[in-house]
């Protein structure tokens, strides 16, 4: 008889408990994987936090009371190996590529954003010249026939399309750099003239010359030849049940987003020229079915 009321007291004492504010069953911690990649995230400077993504993520956070959310700072081959890893962790600035989708598991479309391109000095465009298409550069002739290289950055996708050509180049065209400010590492060796050639997004490397007191009148910037003009953003996650459980809820609260929010955020940090374009393109990929996932 003791034992069954000291039982019954223990059964009351755990289910009250239970019930008490501060002794909830504890949130899965969600991991946020973030890089210093202007204009989607700005650690520094006078526009520190002004970001697409700086301010994009609050509002997914927000959004998502169900985790307890933590932002994570790493480079884009550290953020790619924590992907890889079975945690919980999500990329909110991805490209969709087929062998990211092997670890990775994806949300529809965020946003449209510009493509990669080449940037030239204006003293090395006679380089170019001979590889030259109208307006755009064909890339693998450029590296093939001549004796540049191309700065990348490392692990870093630019697109399934030009992805898939930088394979079929021999590694001795390129010139790859590592760590957190790889591309403007990138920027400062094509100034001091070490480096003719660097790959990467206008509205990122227009920002970082900035930064670097360099004029950007003095640099051209080239699309590559057979490359759409517009790319696809998305959200990865770990390729987890709790990654796939919180990119269905991501992909509940994206469509509001690239409709009304997301679009503005990005079209301030493009050039005047470019912004009316984009807007129209956006409008038209703002249709779910425009959005489908590779």
């Amino acid at each position: 008889m003791v034992f069954r009321l000291k039982l019954r007291w223990l059964l009351t004492l755990a289910v009250s408990c239970a019930l008490l504010p501060g002794v909830a069953t504890a949130k899965e911690k969600l991991l946020w994987l973030i890089r210093d990649l202007p204009p989607f995230t700005i650690f520094e400077g006078p526009e520190q936090g002004q970001g697409v993504l700086d301010r994009m993520l609050p509002l997914l956070i927000a959004q998502m009371p169900e985790y307890e959310h933590s932002i994570v700072r790493v480079n884009r081959a550290r953020g790619i190996q924590m992907l890889q890893e079975p945690s919980f962790t999500c990329d909110p600035t991805l490209l969709w590529t087929p062998e990211r989708a092997k670890y990775a598991y994806f949300s529809s479309p965020t946003m449209a954003t510009l493509s990669s391109g080449l940037l030239v000095r204006n003293e090395d465009q006679a380089l170019i010249e001979p590889y030259l298409q109208g307006d755009s550069v064909d890339l693998k002739r450029l590296l093939t026939q001549s004796t540049l290289k191309l700065g990348i950055v490392a692990e870093r996708s630019y697109s399934a399309s030009v992805d898939k050509l930088l394979r079929q180049l021999p590694d001795s065209a390129f010139n790859r750099h590592y760590g957190t400010e790889a591309t403007a590492s990138l920027l400062q060796m094509q100034q001091l003239g070490r480096l003719q050639l660097v790959l990467g997004y206008w509205p990122e490397l227009r920002y970082l010359l900035n930064q670097q007191g360099a004029d950007t009148h003095s640099y051209r910037f080239y699309p590559i030849q057979s490359v759409q003009p517009y790319q696809l953003m998305h959200v990865a996650c770990s390729d987890t049940p709790l990654g796939r459980e919180a990119i269905g809820h991501i992909d509940k609260l994206l469509p509001a987003l690239r409709r009304d929010t997301l679009p503005d955020l990005y079209a301030r940090w493009l050039d005047p020229e470019q912004r009316e374009a984009y807007m129209q393109r956006a409008a038209e990929l703002a249709d779910d079915q425009a959005y489908a996932t590779p």
